[in-house]
C-alpha cells in the first residue's frame, strides 16, 4: 500500500498527467460535439460519439510512458530502487496506478462525449441498453487502462521519452495499418495485432438494431469475440509488462 501511494503521489505531483487529461478529454469530447454539431445527414449514435476515442487512447499512452521515462531522465528511479530493492513491484505498482488513472480518463471521455452529443442532439437516441452499447462507452475505459500497461512497460524497456512515445506512436498509428498491404499475409498479421484486436472489443458484435459504427473506433476483423478479443490485448500487455520487470532488475537503473 506504501508503494501505491508514493506512486499516486509521483503521478499527481507532475504536470504531464494533468495536461495529457486535459488534452483527451478535449480531442475526444470535443470530437464528439463536432460530429454532433456538424453532420446533420447521419444519425448521431453511440458509434459515433466515439469518433474521437482513438485520439484519446494516443494521448493517454503518452502520459502513461512519461510517468516512468521521466524518472529514468531525472534519475528518480535510482532512489526509489534504493529504497525498494524489489524492482517488480515498484514497476507493478507503478503501473497499477497508471493504468487505474487511465481507465479512469477513459471512462470520463466516454460517457463525456455521449453527453455533449445528447446536449447538442436532444433528439438522439443515445440511450445505453444492449451489451454492444456498454461495451462501446464503458469498455473504452478498460482499452485505455490495458493501453496504459502497455505504454509503461514499453517506456521501461526504452527509457527515453522521445524514443518510448515514438514507439508507441508509430505502432498504433501506422504499423497495424499499413501491415495490412504486405501481399498474401498483410491482412492475416493485422488480425492480430493488439490494438487492431482491442477495437473489437469495443465493435464487435454489434446491437440488433444494426447501427454503423463506422463513425467510432475503427471495426475490426479479428476472429476472436469481443471479450476474447479484450483477454488477448490484457495478455498482450501483461507480457509486455513481465519482460519490462525482467529487463529492470537485471540492468543498472
Amino acid at each position: 500500500m506504501t508503494l501505491l501511494a508514493v506512486e499516486r503521489i509521483k503521478l499527481f505531483t507532475t504536470r504531464s498527467p494533468l495536461w495529457c487529461t486535459l488534452m483527451a478529454l478535449a480531442v475526444t469530447i470535443g470530437f464528439a460535439a463536432l460530429i454532433a454539431g456538424v453532420d446533420n445527414e447521419n444519425p448521431v449514435t453511440i458509434a459515433s460519439t466515439q469518433f474521437g476515442y482513438n485520439f484519446g487512447l494516443v494521448v493517454v499512452m503518452v502520459m502513461a510512458a512519461l510517468a516512468i521515462t521521466t524518472e529514468y531522465r531525472f534519475s528518480t528511479i535510482r532512489a526509489t530502487f534504493q529504497a525498494v530493492p524489489n524492482r517488480s513491484a515498484v514497476l507493478a505498482a507503478k503501473t497499477g496506478v497508471v493504468a487505474l488513472f487511465a481507465g479512469v480518463v477513459g471512462l470520463v471521455t466516454a460517457f463525456g462525449s455521449v453527453l455533449i452529443s445528447k446536449a447538442i442532439k436532444p433528439s438522439a437516441d443515445l440511450a445505453i441498453n444492449t451489451a454492444f452499447e456498454w461495451r462501446a462507452v464503458a469498455g473504452v475505459g478498460l482499452v485505455y487502462a490495458i493501453a496504459a500497461v502497455i505504454a509503461v512497460a514499453v517506456g521501461s524497456l526504452v527509457r527515453h521519452s522521445a524514443g518510448a512515445i515514438s514507439l508507441l506512436l508509430i505502432w498504433n498509428m501506422l504499423v497495424e495499418s499499413l501491415i495490412s498491404l504486405i501481399p498474401k499475409v498483410g491482412d492475416d498479421i493485422q488480425r492480430w495485432m493488439p490494438f487492431y484486436v482491442a477495437n473489437r472489443f469495443l465493435t464487435g458484435d454489434p446491437d440488433v438494431t444494426n447501427r454503423p459504427i463506422g463513425e467510432g473506433p475503427p471495426p475490426s476483423e479479428s476472429l476472436l469475440s469481443p471479450w476474447w478479443a479484450l483477454a488477448y490485448f490484457a495478455g498482450i500487455a501483461l507480457a509486455f509488462l513481465i519482460t519490462a520487470m525482467v529487463v529492470a532488475n537485471k540492468r543498472d537503473a
